[in-house]
């Protein structure tokens, strides 16, 4: 009895084990039918494609119907990049032009942050042209338009003549003639133009060394007047002080600028520091000079830059110097607000005396090239004088060790950034270079070592 028992236990068991495996498997098949990728929540896969190149998604949306349609959603497409490159003057990739039809065809209404990268070639910017000038649908928020190499945008060739473009403001029924023949690049001012008047709302605009011109402004003003914070136009020939005074006069929520010298002026000044106008954040000045000797500079008053910092005393005062020796005769001749200053050719011994004297804003100092006479005494007098100052870099010049050590010691520890090529430091009596290294890491809080120069 007990026997057959047993074998009739076991049995059950064995029955019963075939049951359990049975049911898991069951679920394992329904488990893998509840997760197939095809039927995954469009919201889930709208993220991972976010994170993946447009190459990427596009091979992923060939998958099955649903990920083609996510492939399509507007949140993929509030932002694009579009590379004209030409092989034969670019090695960069560019943007394959079916792709750039469907873009215009599907989603050009939903387009927001626009920026263009452009070689040389006169394909290239024209190409860019006719995209802006198809974007009559879409109400941008940021356009860059990036030129990698010059001439660019800057070389391209007239339309039609007598071609008129007609702008009209949202805000009246005033008709704005935008006449193409007085700039030469008139088809990037008609196509620049269709931008600014079908976008309500640009906030951000980059048109570093582009033709635009006074007209064309006016038009944006007219349009996105209320919306528009950051603009970068450096390198713009055909805008005079007029047309970016009339851009401060009418943007008031303007906070960031870009602009060449010669556009700078005691009115443009005075116009950002108005009680109306926000305190303007960051001002960036491009001080170029091409022809030695040719380019005549300009004084700005010392009561423009006073009202102008009485306004925004925490504006960034960026500028940028391109200059010959004997240009710099108009600046550093009494105090001026500037943070930062770049001098990317060389720069006389008594004009950094002069910085010294007259920035106590300085936070930043780069000079690329002095020539072959020490810079201690006007280390020093920096150090002495610009208390903010926290990053210094210096490429062809000249300074003793000891006068180094002297100016890192007056500094401390605030000297985030120190770039001194080793051979501008000349070794003397007190110091080697050996032993500079010791002694500036010593002031400094940190391990610091002088930049070498590579020997490929």
């Amino acid at each position: 009895m007990k026997r057959g028992g047993g074998r009739d236990s076991d049995h059950n068991s064995s029955e019963e084990g075939t049951a359990e495996k049975s049911k898991k498997l069951r679920t394992t098949n329904e488990h893998s039918q509840t997760c197939d990728w095809g039927n995954l929540l469009q919201d889930i896969i709208l993220q991972v494609f976010k994170y993946l190149p447009l190459l990427d998604r596009a091979h992923a949306s060939q998958v099955c119907r649903n990920w083609n349609q996510v492939f399509h959603m507007p949140d993929l497409w509030r932002c694009f990049e579009f590379e004209l490159n030409q092989p034969a003057t670019s090695y960069l990739k560019a943007t394959h032009p079916e792709l750039i039809k469907q873009i215009i065809k599907r989603h050009s209404n939903h387009l927001q942050y626009v920026s263009f990268k452009v070689d040389s070639s006169k394909e290239s910017a024209e190409a860019a042209c006719d995209i802006l000038s198809q974007l009559v649908n879409c109400s941008l928020k940021t356009l860059g338009l990036i030129s990698t190499a010059r001439p660019s945008f800057m070389d391209l060739p007239k339309v039609s003549a007598g071609f008129a473009l007609l702008a009209f403001t949202e805000k009246s029924s005033e008709t704005l003639p935008i006449s193409c023949t007085d700039n030469e690049n008139s088809h990037f001012i008609s196509a620049l133009t269709v931008v600014f008047v079908n976008s309500k709302s640009l906030s951000s605009l980059k048109i570093d060394d582009t033709p635009v011109d006074d007209p064309s402004l006016k038009v944006l003003v007219a349009n996105n007047s209320d919306t528009l914070k950051l603009l970068k136009m450096s390198s713009c020939p055909h805008v005079s002080p007029a047309g970016v005074l009339c851009v401060a006069d009418r943007c008031h929520g303007l906070r960031e600028l870009a602009l060449n010298y010669h556009l700078l002026s005691d009115e443009l000044l005075l116009a950002l520091s108005s009680e109306k106008h926000v305190r303007l954040e960051h001002l960036r000045i491009d001080v170029v000079s091409e022809n030695p000797g040719q380019t005549h500079f300009h004084a700005i008053q010392k009561s423009s830059w006073d009202a102008f910092i009485r306004h925004s005393p925490k504006v960034n005062l960026v500028m940028y110097f391109f200059l010959y020796e004997e240009e710099f005769d108009p600046f550093f001749r009494y105090e001026i607000p500037a943070t930062h200053l770049y001098f990317g050719r060389s720069v006389s011994k008594d004009v950094l005396g002069r910085v010294g004297m007259t920035c106590p804003r300085l936070v930043e100092l780069v000079v690329c090239a002095n020539g072959l006479r020490p810079l201690d005494e006007e280390l020093i007098r920096i150090a002495e004088r610009c208390k903010n100052l926290s990053a210094i870099g210096l490429g062809e010049c000249e300074v003793s060790c000891s006068a180094f050590v002297e100016f890192v010691k007056m500094c401390g520890g605030r000297l985030s950034q120190l770039s001194i090529m080793e051979e501008v430091l000349i070794p003397d009596q007190k110091y080697s270079l050996e032993q500079i290294h010791w002694e500036v890491s010593k002031h400094l809080g940190r391990v610091w070592f002088p930049d070498m120069m590579p020997t490929w």
